[in-house]
Formats: structure tokens, sequence, C-alpha cells
């Protein structure tokens, strides 16, 4: 049994209110291209489809036009997803029982009532059955009916909540057994700081949405969506497949892609990581303002100057806008002691004062010189020329 992996799709995402509505159709395209020559019995994605739980009519158009070309790319699979913390989990429920049909299983909802169970979807091939345990975000709030609550009457953790969801199914361990959940999953006796988060992520107060990844063990294997970085939770089958694109600066230089899992007889399980290459690259250009022009590119792109804004610095932004007509910011950061130590001497930065604050100051008078030099002469105890 082969199957892709994918999640935090994130639809309509926008970087720095520059619109990556492009970009994402590149990338999706480029996925449908992917699965057409893998051919993979199926397709999950584990969360975030849309980045707003109100998406715009075009994010829902080229969503619409994803699952459409995915679908005629591979007849005969079935395509899973699953609702995460940025959709909106009635509007992924919306047409469940219809698209169920057509091999497409769009699960927006967790159990929300006692006689309630996950989504199953079940496959077969050589080796048996494989089951598809397929659970969307949740909050502890949106499962009480079904999870009940502490005995002093309090609510659950998320820890506990998705616990107790998990421990009502009737797992058959001697059956291959899938599960796609989009959580906050932390490696077996680790803290939230173990885990590397992305700008492009939403985080809790205090990590309470974090849960132990030990509960994830009862499974052959765990396609995990929510953490925008790929990575494991100490073992090949326990699996965060990443963004298909870098959403943020914080995921600049990250290689990004998609997970083709392929699962043999029990206990037999491979992955595979299948690189996806953007329209475009988030970069962050480092240096003096003329090693950054020297950079120039059509890529979305963080410049940091690491030296001070001097009296041409309308001109500099100017110059840097028209090198990069997808610049994100412009910052000023201090240069570290490498950079330092390789910094020539002709083009250390100037320390004398007068001089400082003259750039600083801009245009001045006669007048204006005469009292700056006063200043200075006052406060440094004379030697201003």
């Amino acid at each position: 049994m082969r199957f892709l992996h994918l999640s935090d799709l994130h639809i309509g995402l926008k970087l720095m209110n520059r619109d990556l509505g492009e970009d994402q159709a590149f990338i999706l395209r480029q996925i449908v291209a992917r699965a057409a020559e893998l051919k993979p019995e199926a397709v999950v994605i584990a969360g975030d489809i849309y980045d707003k739980a109100v998406p715009s009519a075009e994010a829902v158009e080229t969503f619409d036009g994803f699952v459409a070309s995915l679908s005629r790319a591979l007849p005969g699979a079935e395509i899973m997803m699953i609702s995460g913390n940025h959709d909106s989990a009635p509007r992924v429920n919306c047409f469940r029982s219809v698209l169920a049909r057509q091999k497409i299983h769009m699960i927006g909802l967790p159990p929300q009532q006692e006689g309630e169970s996950i989504e199953r979807v079940t496959l077969a091939d050589a080796y048996g059955p494989v089951h598809f345990y397929l659970l969307p975000f949740v909050r502890p709030s949106m499962v009480r009916m079904a999870t009940g609550m502490n005995p002093d009457g309090s609510a659950l953790s998320y820890d506990q909540a998705v616990r107790r969801l998990i421990q009502r199914e009737k797992i058959d361990p001697a059956q291959r057994n899938v599960l796609v959940s989009h959580q906050f999953y932390l490696p077996r006796g680790k803290g939230p700081d173990a885990v590397e988060r992305m700008d492009s992520e939403i985080r809790t107060v205090g990590n309470i949405d974090a849960i132990g990844a030990d509960v994830l063990e009862k499974f052959d294997y765990a396609a995990l969506g929510h953490i925008h970085k790929a990575m494991t939770l100490g073992g090949e089958a326990m699996r965060y497949s990443g963004t298909p694109m870098a959403c943020s600066v914080s995921e600049a230089g990250q290689e990004k892609g998609m997970l083709l899992v392929e699962m043999g007889e029990k206990g037999s399980v491979s992955v595979e990581k299948i690189p996806l290459l953007p329209l475009r690259r988030i970069r962050i250009v480092r240096g003096t303002g003329a090693e950054a022009l020297k950079q120039a590119c059509d890529d979305y792109v963080r410049v940091e100057l690491t030296e001070a804004a001097s009296e041409g610095e309308g001109e500099l932004q100017e110059r840097l806008r028209s090198a990069f007509p997808r610049l994100l910011e412009v910052v000023r950061v201090a240069r570290t002691a490498a950079e330092e130590e390789h910094l020539g001497t002709e083009q250390r930065p100037q320390t004398d004062p007068y001089a400082l604050c003259r750039a600083f100051l801009g245009e001045m008078n006669e007048t204006d010189e005469a009292i700056l030099r006063d200043v200075l002469n006052a406060v440094m105890g004379g030697g201003v020329q």
C-alpha cells in the first residue's frame, strides 16, 4: 500500500501582504504531476487546507481545481483530508457523505457525541486491510460530550481529550492502522522547546495544546500536520510532512516536499521524501547595501543591512525595491563577530562623533554646525574641530 502524506497547504496565505496565489497554484500543480507519476493508492492531507476559517473565493477556487485535478490524475485512489486549526471544521465537513461516494473524504469534525467514532476509511492490498483513522483538529470543548469531563468536573486538557478519543476506538493491533491527525505532538520525554516552530504557526500560551506522542504508538504510521518543518517524533513512522512551500521568512532555506509512504506486511513501513520546488523561494539577503544589491533576484526577500543609515538612505531603499521586486522588508541588524573580523579597514563604520551626527541630522547651516560642535565639545571635553 502506497500513499502520499502532505499537510498544511494554507491556501490563501499572504506573506507580509504579498499574495502567494500564483506560487501556491504552482506547487499544487506540481503535487498533482508528481502524484500522477508515483501512482499511490491514496493521498492524505493532514489539515490546514486553508489559511483562514473563511477563505476567499479565490482560495476556494484554487482548492477546488486542485482536488479535481488530483482526482483525474488518480482515478482509482482515495483522497482523504481533515480540518486543521486554521480551517472551519463545519465548512470542511460540508457534503461529507456525498463526497465519500466519489472517493474524496473531507472530514471536518471529530466525534462530538457519545456514540460517534473517529471516521475510518479502509483500503486493502495483498497483505490485507489498512485502516485510516481520520481525526480532525481537536479542542477539548469540541468533544466534551464524547469524552466526558474530569472527576472533579473540570475540562479535559488537549492531551487527555485526544487520548480518550483514541482509546474509545476498537483498533485491531494485528492489522495495519494509520492515524491522520493535526495536533501539536511532543517527542517522548521531551518538552515543547524540543520542537522547532515556525513564525507562520499559531501557538497557544503556555503550550497547553501539547500532546505526548506516545499516544501514537498503537498505529503503524501517524500522518501528522500542524508543524511546518518536516520532522519525525522519535521514529520513522510518526511524521510531520511540513508545508509543501515556505510560509514565512523563518522557513527560508528549508527544502520542502511531501512524503511517499509504503506499507508492506504488518510492521513494514518505509518513507521517501518527494521534493517540491517552489516558483519563487523565500530568501534572507544580508550585508551592506552594496553587497545586497549584487544579489538582485525575483524571490521573496528580507534584506538585513549590516551598516548604519546614511544620507543616501532614501536612494538605497529605492534601489533595493528595484533590485528585489518582491521585497518583503528591510531591517538593520548588528554585525556578527565574524562579519566584523572580515570587514576591511576602509569599510569600517565612521567613529568620528561629529561625522556621525552630521550624517544623522542631514543638511545643516553654519550656525547649526557651530552649535553641534559646541554641544559635542561640552559633552566630550573638547577635541571636536
